[in-house]
């Protein structure tokens, strides 16, 4: 089940981004198809980073929590799709405290895309979903509950993607199949 609600903004996503923002299950997967091969990954940043007020929101801490100190495994990196300039900025944020068990493995990505991990077994996950513009692109900030366990995954739409031709029809029935 998922949430999804658009941030204050005074504009609208373009209409051949809407579906993409909206997608369910694993957007590597409907990337993947519309490039027609594998993404491939470059990251900028990985490792242990403070969290903002604002990220402990919207991992959905609340009360006393806010106020302490919270220590995650951060993962930033750009998709690229079928040409030299990258189609999404996505961050990732785990927090220490879901980094147990199988899950420890979410520090060990490097060059794999994070929805291979996520939706390995399931097509979907429990979350709620955030969307907003910033001055990249259209972001969509997803909270999945992945296993019992609070993740933030932010997507940021560059504007390679939308001159890729983002039309919504990209997103085919095998894409979502796959995911």
């Amino acid at each position: 089940m998922s949430s999804n609600s658009l941030t204050p903004t005074t504009s609208l996503p373009p209409a051949e981004l809407v579906s993409w923002l909206n997608a369910e299950g694993s957007l590597t997967a409907m990337l993947e198809e519309k490039a027609g091969q594998p993404l491939r990954v470059e990251r900028s940043f990985e490792g242990y980073r403070l969290l903002t007020l604002q990220q402990k929101r919207q991992l959905g801490l609340q009360g006393s929590a806010l106020n302490h100190p919270l220590l995650a495994w951060i993962r930033e990196v750009q998709l690229y799709g079928n040409d030299e300039q990258p189609w999404v900025g996505a961050q990732s944020i785990f927090p220490l405290s879901s980094l147990k068990g199988n899950a420890r493995r979410l520090q060990q990505l490097k060059g794999t895309p994070i929805g291979y991990v996520l939706f390995k077994r399931r097509r979907t996950l429990p979350n709620q979903r955030f969307m907003r513009q910033t001055s990249e692109g259209w972001q969509r900030q997803t909270r999945y509950d992945w296993y019992g366990r609070s993740l933030l995954i932010s997507e940021t739409f560059l504007p390679a993607f939308l001159s890729s031709g983002a039309d919504k029809s990209d997103i085919t029935a095998d894409a979502i199949n796959k995911a």
